[in-house]
């Protein structure tokens, strides 16, 4: 399968509604919530530590189930299912929000779960490539994809930056907005459709 930078930018262009639309609600709800109750940071930490599992787990049943759908090809599927959920989970709910919160002054310190709890994070994304495979699941999970990847980015910001203010959750929406968009297009879609052949 031929992938072209139009065909790119036209994926990138279908995810846009739903992205800022569901990026700018979680943002409202969150920045309510957080602003009159500061000490619910701990929640926040603790919640990032589930909805990122969960996400890496839902993303690894759309890349696996595409692959396979294309290739019927088991073990390679595997091997893109996991790699790829985990690479474009971490930069779309870890590394870009880490870079974005560095960038506009948040203050955001580095906290990756791949090296914090590794049999976790591959255990999750091994499942869901198993259950991707054999289900052959893509829209439902990819909805959920960029879902759980918008408020594992929202989340990852709010318990691992410093004295956020209301001003600070306009930069957030602006970050966690790029962090999804851009990753998660790629990881379910683009992403296994490179190592089709034909």
């Amino acid at each position: 399968m031929k992938l072209t930078f139009k065909t790119i930018i036209s994926e990138l262009k279908n995810h846009i509604p739903f992205t800022i639309t569901a990026t700018l609600i979680a943002v409202l709800i969150t920045a309510f919530i957080y602003l009159n109750n500061p000490q619910s940071i701990s929640k926040i930490v603790s919640l990032f530590y589930i909805i990122h599992p969960l996400h890496l787990f839902v993303s690894a049943i759309v890349s696996a189930a595409i692959f396979y759908k294309y290739t019927n090809n088991f073990s390679k599927a595997l091997i893109i299912g996991v790699t790829g959920s985990i690479i474009i989970g971490s930069l779309s709910d870890i590394i870009f929000p880490y870079l974005g919160g560095i960038l506009f002054g948040l203050k955001t310190h580095f906290h990756l779960s791949l090296i914090e709890n590794p049999i976790l994070i591959l255990s999750t994304s091994f499942i869901g490539s198993l259950i991707g495979i054999k289900t052959k699941l893509t829209k439902i999970p990819h909805f959920l994809h960029v879902f759980l990847s918008i408020f594992a980015s929202l989340f990852y910001l709010l318990a691992f930056s410093i004295s956020l203010t209301m001003t600070s959750f306009l930069t957030i929406f602006l970050i966690v907005f790029i962090a999804v968009l851009i990753p998660c297009c790629i990881g379910d879609i683009i992403f296994p459709l490179l190592f089709i052949k034909k």
